[in-house]
């Protein structure tokens, strides 16, 4: 394996990391273009809001992989943990958990991510990130362990308030989404943090003293400044064109 850091590792030691949204049914030559456009260190599909097909993602993550870039897959549904294992062997660098909420959702996540004996993820697929690269069982599973990149995606008061308990040992970033979390505020007018920028701070505060990070979800690579001096090191943007 290389020995450059790997994207888990430029997380954990507080890079600024922008990152850019790409819709699965890009082509290679669209893909390389939206990656040209800045120098971006993962891409970022989803398939909670998406059309998604396992051949596709792996055509895509295969597309990735040949543009040197780590792919970050937000998974259908909360519900869907047990799944990330199955899904992580179609060639994903790491996963997005969406509107985690639970402690439990992080456990069962942590399991399927992790291979023995950090985990319980099986053995298997041609089509994961770099398993050519070293294809023994137990050498890979080692690698994995200490590159791929999870993260549990924060949508509600509740889990902004909790979001300690949610930035488990294993869990690399936190990850924001702000427009569930304007519906679940409305909900909560009395509740102590109004604005979108009272949870970030909050959330920021409680991971002050681990290696666990934020991502938010600007889309807008006007605001990288605004978020990075709050303490945001992790961005997903959208592509110019």
């Amino acid at each position: 394996m290389s020995a450059q850091p790997s994207f888990k590792e430029r997380i954990h030691r507080g890079d600024i990391l922008i990152g850019v949204s790409a819709p699965m049914t890009a082509s290679r030559g669209r893909l390389e273009e939206i990656l040209s456009q800045d120098d971006y260190a993962f891409v970022s599909t989803d398939s909670q809001h998406s059309a998604f097909n396992e051949e596709r993602l792996v055509e895509f993550c295969g597309y990735a992989a040949e543009l040197n870039m780590p792919v970050q897959f937000r998974i259908k549904h909360t519900r869907h943990t047990y799944l990330i294992g199955n899904l992580l062997d179609l060639g994903p660098a790491g996963v997005e958990v969406p509107q985690v909420e639970t402690e439990a959702t992080v456990e069962e996540a942590l399991a399927y991510f992790y291979y023995p004996q950090q985990g319980m993820r099986s053995w298997g697929g041609a089509a994961r990130y770099k398993v050519d690269e070293t294809p023994e069982q137990f050498a890979y599973a080692e690698w994995w362990n200490k590159t791929g990149v999870l993260w549990m995606q924060i949508e509600s008061i509740n889990a902004v308030t909790h979001a300690a308990k949610l930035a488990k040992p294993g869990v690399d970033c936190l990850s924001w989404g702000p427009a569930d979390l304007q519906f679940n505020m409305v909900s909560h007018p009395h509740h102590p943090f109004q604005t979108d920028d009272d949870c970030v701070r909050h959330v920021l505060q409680q991971l002050a003293d681990t290696d666990i990070k934020l991502c938010y979800r600007s889309y807008d690579p006007a605001l990288r400044n605004r978020y990075i001096d709050m303490g945001v090191t992790v961005l997903l943007e959208r592509a110019k064109v």
